[in-house]
């Protein structure tokens, strides 16, 4: 015996049909996660700390710097604020004394002839093979490129003996300019072309694709169309490059050695303390003195600085 159902009505069947509503989870990307967790109130705390903790030594060499060796002797630079007038200007007076064998002056002057070629020179033949690594195709171009960028990985020391013996008993270039130019050249070329390729890898395509089509070559490429476009990156490698070689001491003792002729300010700061450690208190002035030349540097192009940084790790 059959019983009839009742005909479903278009209520009904909608009922059925369509599934309750369920909640919607708000999805938040890990770039926003990390976005509002540096702009929060304890990522600004930890900013401010780590900015006050990196900046003390600083400020208190360059306190040390103008105290006299009687007051750095008996007691910690954050006394010298109680008595503001013991500072004095005699720290740098006597740094700023010609040397030995040469003034001040010729040692600031050697410091510019060497990184003045020491910056240009990674930077022109880096741009060169970034060029070809990015955009000229060739057999074992990737294996090349990871071959330059491992050489990152060796330590600059083990190289500076046998550079030695090269450049003193076959080539003749011991105690030159020559002599640290090509160091500082070979040993910045792999970063510089590592952070150059980079950059460059982010340039759209059809600019090189319209350059060729109006029958450019890659020296036109190159030079008009490419290396107007790489400021930021070469600002950024510059900066680094110009710390670099300006605050270098080893490669510079290694290679010059204290021929006041050719020496770097480096040197005549070492000089500074005496050949006992005697007069160590004058190292705070000579320090300052050095430093100031990086720091216009710096602030001069630090707009370029993270943008370089940056340059290979953003896409879109």
């Amino acid at each position: 015996m059959s019983t009839l159902q009742p005909a479903a009505t278009p209520e009904s069947v909608s009922d059925e049909v369509t599934p309750a509503p369920k909640a919607k989870k708000a999805k938040r990307s890990a770039t926003g996660d990390a976005a509002s967790a540096l702009n929060s109130r304890w990522a600004s705390l930890v900013a401010v700390i780590i900015a006050v903790l990196w900046t003390t030594p600083t400020v208190g060499l360059l306190v040390t710097s103008f105290r006299s060796q009687r007051d750095i002797n008996r007691d910690g630079w954050w006394n010298a604020f109680a008595n503001p007038g013991a500072f004095t200007l005699e720290n740098y007076r006597q740094a700023l004394e010609p040397g030995s064998s040469a003034s001040f002056t010729q040692y600031f002057v050697n410091t510019i002839v060497i990184t003045i070629p020491a910056v240009m020179l990674p930077i022109f033949l880096a741009s060169l093979a970034a060029y070809a690594f990015a955009w000229v195709p060739f057999p074992g171009r990737n294996a090349l490129f990871v071959a330059v960028f491992a050489l990152q990985i060796v330590p600059l020391q083990i190289a500076l003996i046998p550079l030695l013996d090269i450049y003193t008993n076959k080539l003749g270039l011991g105690n030159s300019y020559w002599s640290v130019w090509i160091s500082h050249t070979i040993f910045a070329l792999p970063l510089a072309t590592f952070l150059i390729h980079n950059f460059m890898r982010e340039l759209p395509g059809e600019l090189m694709e319209a350059a060729r089509v109006d029958g450019a070559g890659h020296v036109t490429i190159f030079f008009k169309i490419l290396l107007p476009l790489l400021t930021p990156a070469i600002a950024a490698f510059g900066i680094f490059q110009f710390l670099w070689v300006w605050n270098d001491l080893l490669v510079s003792l290694i290679f010059i050695g204290g021929t006041p002729e050719v020496a770097p300010i480096t040197v005549r700061v070492a000089e500074l303390a005496g050949t006992r450690g005697s007069a160590w208190y004058l190292l705070s002035a000579g320090a300052f003195i050095s430093m100031i030349v990086p720091v216009v540097v710096f602030l001069a192009l630090q707009r370029f600085f993270v943008r370089g940084l940056l340059a290979g790790g953003l896409k879109g």
